[in-house]
């Protein structure tokens, strides 16, 4: 039984989730990738152009797998296009050109009459010309992903510089510029069946100082019922539905207002960590869904009652990364902490201001936020990264 995942570089989603995943349902899995050197020895992979969706159906369709899939951000249409070929259960192509395109998200979402966000698109060259009234305003890569290349930005001299800054490392990139939207930055996780849809849960997200917008941490809290309605008809009207979904969003005089959709799990390791506090195989879940199975087959919990942390530890300056923690496993009376490093010692880069800054990430399990936020605080004390200059 053959199952096919689409990916350009190794990811922990991939090694520490979906691959172990597909082991402990009895599926031979194979990664399809441009960019074999790069993965490991003991992970089966094949050469592929995976952004060509003719490319992966040649790959796959001698093999006759029972699903196709992929977490990349890169790889979700092209998968999609592929899988709809093979006559295999996947995503909407459609849907997924759309969470990917940031200007055409923002215009479905305004034709459904939802939230209209002032869009401006920047093409690869072109003179940024955004009116005034659309300030403060965020410019980043209209096909962008993470916190990469992503600025507020006051007026427009600072636009104009940020974008050549943007240019002088992505010359082709599109860019858009939309009205900043201000608001506590929280996440909405789902998964669905191409029919019914579930909400995982959400994450408060604590952000870095401006002009960038790092990550730093995540508290563990589900959107409210009136919440989740909007941000529903939100993924409806972009064709949202199958498989799993990693949304943003910030709530801003009682609206909701979507920030971006993510068609895939959430990144950075917080997949793992859903998992470990929603308790289920959420990777598992994943297969099933893309092997044709319905979400009420899946048995999602209803409620959590444990509470989780997550703490990103970033870099505060260029250099090389000569001391850091290894991997940690640790309890703390009842909040089961741990510890992954992001970044390998002896490694040298520059400081971004965005999610390439990670070193480490840390979390807490544990059944309350001052309890888990107390060993978390602990943890982190006790271990140190060191960066020379």
């Amino acid at each position: 039984m053959q199952l096919y995942l689409t990916a350009l570089n190794p990811t922990d989603a991939l090694l520490d989730g979906l691959l172990p995943a597909a082991a402990s349902l009895g599926l031979s899995a194979t990664v399809l990738t441009d960019r074999p050197a790069e993965w490991p020895a003991d992970v089966r992979v094949a050469r592929c152009a995976v952004r060509d969706p003719a490319a992966v159906v040649a790959a796959a369709a001698p093999a006759r797998p029972l699903a196709l899939l992929s977490n990349s951000d890169h790889l979700q249409e092209a998968t999609a296009i592929a899988a709809r070929k093979l006559g295999l259960p996947g995503k909407d192509p459609d849907a997924a050109r759309l969470c990917k395109d940031k200007a055409a998200a923002r215009r479905a979402i305004a034709a459904a009459g939802l939230d209209l966000v002032r869009t401006v698109t920047v093409d690869p060259g072109a003179t940024p010309d955004v009116p005034t009234v659309m300030y403060p305003a965020v410019v980043k890569p209209r096909e962008g992903v993470a916190s990469e290349d992503a600025y507020l930005v006051t007026d427009n001299a600072e636009l104009v510089a940020r974008v050549a800054e943007i240019r002088g490392r992505r010359p082709d990139v599109a860019l858009v510029v939309e009205e900043y939207l201000a608001g506590e930055l929280r996440t909405f996780e789902t998964l669905g069946d191409g029919t019914e849809l579930a909400s995982l849960g959400g994450w408060r997200t604590g952000l870095g100082p401006p002009p960038t917008f790092t990550e730093e941490s995540l508290a563990w809290s589900p959107p409210a019922e009136l919440a989740r309605t909007r941000l529903r008809e939100r993924l409806d009207a972009l064709g949202v539905g199958f498989g799993a979904c990693h949304a943003e969003y910030v709530v801003s005089d009682g609206r909701v207002r979507l920030i971006e959709v993510n068609y895939r799990l959430i990144g950075d390791r917080m997949d793992l960590i859903l998992a470990d506090l929603l308790g289920v195989p959420l990777f598992e879940y994943v297969i099933r869904l893309h092997l044709g199975e319905p979400l009420a087959a899946l048995g999602l919990p209803h409620t959590v009652d444990r509470y989780a942390r997550v703490e990103y530890v970033c870099a505060d300056r260029s250099g090389r990364l000569v001391a850091a923690p290894g991997p940690l496993d640790t309890v703390d009376g009842d909040v089961r902490l741990g510890c992954r490093p992001l970044r390998e010692v002896g490694r040298t880069a520059e400081h971004t201001g965005t999610n390439r800054d990670y070193l480490a990430v840390l979390h807490g399990i544990g059944p309350d936020e001052a309890t888990v936020r107390q060993s978390l605080t602990g943890l982190r004390d006790s271990l140190q990264w060191t960066i020379v200059g």
